[in-house]
């Protein structure tokens, strides 16, 4: 009998891992390029593009297909979110790999793996041909396989994370569909960033414990808490972010919109000229405000949006304060000088991309690298998560 899982795939778990991450940051930097250039509705229809595996190569290839009645086709724009959507789902391929390895040696944990990604499958030509409630029980259905395998399984040979992981990416690939048909909607935009934080976080974590390459220390358990502490400080702030940039708030304290007459006001560190400028905090963070409204370029006004605006700097702020005082604390620890300097150049690199951000009214390039300076200040505190432990607790 041919084994599902061939043994020699086995042995390169932490290969494809580390392949994983690689390609999980690839998707969530691209996904901030898509974005931030507001490709985001480029393709009107979802898994498709205006009826494509591709996308049309012209504007009479688009004609012909009804999303092109809901959105014009924009040649410079579809590739940008249909090659996103190819590299997430190759992604998926990935991970769904790694989760059958891990679960190999569990009672009927391939089976229910196979079975729960059929599931998913099927639900996406469900949608594809308008049942919607049939796609939505298949996707619910093969979702729930899954996390009740997370919960039951240990995490001696990662099938917990690695199955975990592989429910995340399903949300994912749903969050992915609810960006394009419920417009742009910036609490599922916030949750589809924060979504692709968490699997590339979650991949990390396994490709270190996969590689065993383990730091051990005598005050592990200590520092370990400090660094889950950094990370949900640096997750907040990553929401915030999310937040800031799914309602166009970015330039919210000047750049691009203000008159010549304002422009000797500096809009950084000051906001429209003022240090605390009349905000709508309330207004701000309105997380859900209904369907069918096309949320491309942003809905509120301006106090609203400074709001949003304050509250990123703010918390950028405590959370720079907070990783730098990580940062000296890891330079005091025997044989930590090295992490100690990548994280707190991190910290400034990425102070300095926001700042730029606002000075230089949001340059896509500049824009993009923040996202991808936030994705590596994560995967230095994911790393010591996965890496620091006490010698006892090493075979």
């Amino acid at each position: 009998m041919i084994p599902l899982v061939p043994r020699r795939f086995a042995r390169h778990f932490h290969r494809i891992a580390w392949l994983a991450v690689a390609l999980t940051a690839c998707v969530v930097v691209f996904g901030a390029f898509v974005r931030l250039s507001d490709a985001g509705l480029s393709c009107p229809d979802w898994p498709t593009c205006y009826g494509r595996a591709t996308w049309p190569s012209a504007q009479q290839d688009a004609a012909a297909h009804a999303a092109s009645e809901i959105r014009a086709f924009d040649t410079t724009k579809a590739w940008r979110e249909q090659v996103h959507r190819h590299l997430a789902a190759t992604l998926g391929v990935l991970v769904l790999g790694l989760a059958l390895v891990a679960a190999r040696r569990r009672r009927l944990g391939v089976t229910r793996i196979i079975g729960a990604s059929l599931l998913v499958a099927a639900a996406i030509p469900a949608y594809m041909y308008g049942h919607i409630g049939l796609a939505f029980a298949l996707a619910g259905a093969g979702e729930a396989i899954l996390l009740l395998a997370a919960l039951r399984w240990s995490n001696i040979d990662l099938a917990r994370a690695a199955v975990l992981t592989l429910a995340v990416i399903v949300f994912q690939a749903l969050l992915g569909k609810w960006t394009v048909t419920l417009l742009l909607k910036p609490v599922i935009v916030m949750g589809h960033l924060l979504g692709g934080l968490a699997t590339f976080s979650l991949l990390v974590w396994m490709a270190w414990r996969a590689t065993d390459l383990p730091i051990q220390m005598a005050y592990a358990r200590a520092l370990r808490r400090w660094v889950a502490l950094g990370i949900a400080v640096l997750g907040v702030q990553i929401a915030l972010g999310g937040w800031t940039s799914a309602n166009y708030a970015a330039l919210a304290c000047g750049g691009g919109g203000w008159t010549t007459a304002q422009h000797h006001y500096l809009d950084f560190p000051r906001c429209v000229g003022q240090w605390w400028p009349p905000a709508d905090f309330r207004e701000g963070f309105v997380l859900w405000r209904g369907i069918g409204v096309d949320y491309e370029g942003g809905v509120l006004d301006g106090a609203s949006r400074i709001a949003i605006q304050m509250a990123h700097r703010l918390m950028a702020v405590l959370a720079s304060v907070y990783l730098l005082w990580l940062a000296l604390r890891l330079r005091r620890t025997p044989g930590m000088r090295a992490w100690a300097a990548t994280l707190g150049a991190l910290v400034l690199v990425q102070v300095g991309l926001g700042v730029l951000n606002v000075k230089l009214a949001l340059p896509l390039s500049v824009a993009v690298l923040h996202n991808a300076g936030a994705t590596a200040l994560l995967f230095v505190l994911v790393t010591l998560l996965a890496r620091v432990t006490e010698p006892e607790q090493v075979a």
